[in-house]
Formats: C-alpha cells, structure tokens, sequence
C-alpha cells in the first residue's frame, strides 16, 4: 500500500506545536507507523526545532518569522525572510510531494501552506481559538476545511468547510486518579479546599505576583491551601521570595510532574486562557477561574475564557486587577460547592476528547477524495 505523506506545519508555540503533534499520533494510529510518511515544517530557531525531533519526527525550519509589535530593525528584514521561506517551502512540497498538508497557525505555517495550495496540494487547517489567527484567515479561503475548536467561527471562515473537532492534545485525561494520594503527593491535607495556580512552562508575571501579595494571609488564615506552578523563568525569584516563610498548605514548584494529580487535588484552578490549557480544563471538567494574558496576539485568550463565561462554565478576572481580586474571587467559590459543581458540569460539556483523531480522519478522507 502507498504510503499517504502527510505534512504538518504550526509553531512559535506549544500551543501551535502540540496539536500539531497530538494530529501526528493520531495519523500513526490510524494508518500505523508503515502507512503514513510525515513531515513537520516549523520556524528556524523556534522551540519545535528541538521538541519535535525530540519526539522522532522529521522538520524543516523555514526563516520565517514574526512581526515585532515595536518597531524594530528584524521588521525590516521581514520581506527577505518571507521570501526566502516562500522560495524552501515550494522546494520542500516540490521534494516531499505530500497527499495533504495540515496547518495548526502560527506563521510559520503560512509559506508552507501556500506553497501547498499553489502546487494543488489540499490543505486542511485547525484554529485552537475563539478568534482566528491572522495566518489562518488568510489560508482559509483555499483550504478544503478547517477544523475549529469553538462555536461561532462563521466571521472567520467559511460556513460550509467548517468541522468542530476540538483542540488535539497529547496525553489522557480521563484515567481515574486516588484523591488521597493526589494530596498526599503536594503534603496537602484533606479538610480544606486546595486552589491549583498555573502560569505555564514559563510562568505568569501577574499570576505570580498575586500569590506573592497574597500569600502570608493565606497561610495565616489557613482556609484554603494552594498549589503554585510559578513557571521556569521565575523559579529563583519565587524561590528567593518563600525563603525563610511559613509555606504551611502550600506546594510551589517550577513545574508539575503530575498534573492528574493536580488536577484530582484542586477543588478550582487559576489558570491563563490559551488554547490548549482551556481544552485540557474541559476535558478534566475542573472549576475554572480565567486570567487571560493580554500580552497576546489580538487578545485572543479573553476571547477564549469570554467563550466559557457566556456559557457559564467558567469565571473570568482581567490581568490588570488580578494582583488584587484573583485570590477574592477564588476563595469566595471555594467557599460556595454549589458553584463549584455548576461550573464542573458545564465546562465539562464542551470537551471533545478525540479532537486529534477527528482532525487526522478529516485530513485523510481527503486525500481519499482525491484519489477517487
């Protein structure tokens, strides 16, 4: 049997590169490991570089980049990458002559999907957000569909082509987790309510700083206990900032080996609202309090928690006053179980949990289609 070469292109972020990945799992599995030839295509010097062949598949880097918000002299370099990327990524369809070409958004999609779709190449694209991305807009108009994770994306894209698959995560969130080992693993106990506090890989600047205006009184209270993810990048400050503090019903951590066991533990989670965190959070059906980034493209992580709020699985506080009212809001709907269990059963109804599997067999009958 031929084998159905798939490429498959989003990067910058994880949020553009897992799905892309969970997509890649969901091929093999489909077609198994001697049925599927894929090929990554991602953005010189970004993080898939080195995550994806990390996880033995193959990539392209492209010298594509993204626009500076102030303005810089890598601006004006802009047209000259753009071309240059143009150029290796009609050369890289050319050599690798793919069935379908899958784009999951992030500019280092665009050259390789546009490329795709002058060769007659048909492509298939995923939208993480509840507002588009720029580089999805402007391939939508070729793409033969275009998987969406969020109601409402008629504004977009076109209404006819497109499915609602959900985001592609990695991983499974389902399998049943011991409640009393999931504390015992943070040295948490079980009388009180525990507050899970994410900022992401990196960390959150506001996130952070909420827990450190907070803390003392927190402890000093002890009404609630807090798992505190402060992120890679503030680790030795946070560190610095606990020393010598009583840390009594609090965990903190740069990471979380063992996010089940987080989420079985916590009673509500603090949490960013990017794509990916907010699928995650529906398909563990845990209470949500949103504190979305404005540090983002087209603010499109409120419009990702605004897509829960109106739906009444999930609670929202902006950035700007979080510092002051994040740790207020949270301990007044851990105190308030009705509301808890209102939001767990909301936010678990919009979770799609075969969303890779969804966009794998949207992308190959496709290519069967085609082969009609």
């Amino acid at each position: 049997m031929k084998k159905i070469r798939v490429i498959l292109s989003g990067g910058g972020t994880g949020g553009h590169i897992y799905p892309a990945v969970a997509t890649a799992e969901a091929l093999v599995r489909q077609l198994g490991p001697e049925g599927v030839e894929l090929l990554f295509v991602g953005a010189e010097g970004k993080m898939e570089m080195e995550k994806v062949p990390a996880l033995g598949y193959k990539i392209v880097g492209l010298p594509v980049a993204g626009l500076q918000r102030k303005l810089t002299l890598s601006n004006l370099a802009l047209p000259f990458k753009l071309l240059r990327s143009m150029i290796k990524a009609r050369r890289t369809v050319r050599q690798f002559r793919p069935d379908v070409a899958i784009g999951f958004g992030g500019y280092a999609s665009g050259p390789i999907l546009k490329a795709a779709q002058k060769m007659g190449i048909p492509t298939v694209l995923q939208e993480q957000n509840s507002f588009a991305g720029v580089t999805n807009k402007l391939l939508a108009k070729r793409a033969k569909q275009i998987c969406v994770a969020y109601e409402g994306m008629e504004p977009f894209f076109p209404a006819e082509r497109i499915t609602l698959t959900g985001n592609p995560l990695r991983g499974s969130f389902g399998a049943e987790v011991d409640h009393a080992e999931a504390l015992a693993h943070f040295g948490l106990s079980a009388d009180k309510p525990v507050i899970l506090l994410v900022g992401g890989s990196l960390g959150s600047r506001t996130l952070n700083e909420a827990v450190k205006a907070h803390l003392e009184r927190i402890v000093a209270e002890g009404k609630v206990q807090l798992i505190w993810q402060n992120g890679k990048y503030y680790d030795s400050e946070m560190a610095a900032f606990c020393e010598g503090k009583d840390m009594t019903g609090v965990w903190r951590g740069a990471f979380i080996n063992r996010m089940d066991y987080a989420y079985e533990a916590a009673s509500l989670v603090i949490s960013r609202s990017g794509a990916c965190s907010v699928s995650e959070l529906c398909l563990v059906g845990k209470p949500t309090l949103f504190v979305p980034s404005p540090n983002v493209a087209e603010d499109h992580q409120t419009h990702n928690a605004m897509a829960l709020v109106r739906k009444g699985a999930a609670e929202i506080v902006a950035d700007r006053e979080a510092v002051g009212q994040v740790f207020a809001v949270a301990e007044h709907l851990v105190a308030n179980p009705e509301r808890l269990a209102e939001l767990s059963r909301n936010i678990r109804t919009l979770a799609i949990d075969d969303s890779a599997d969804r966009v794998a067999k949207i992308a190959l009958d496709i290519v069967k289609e085609k082969v009609k």
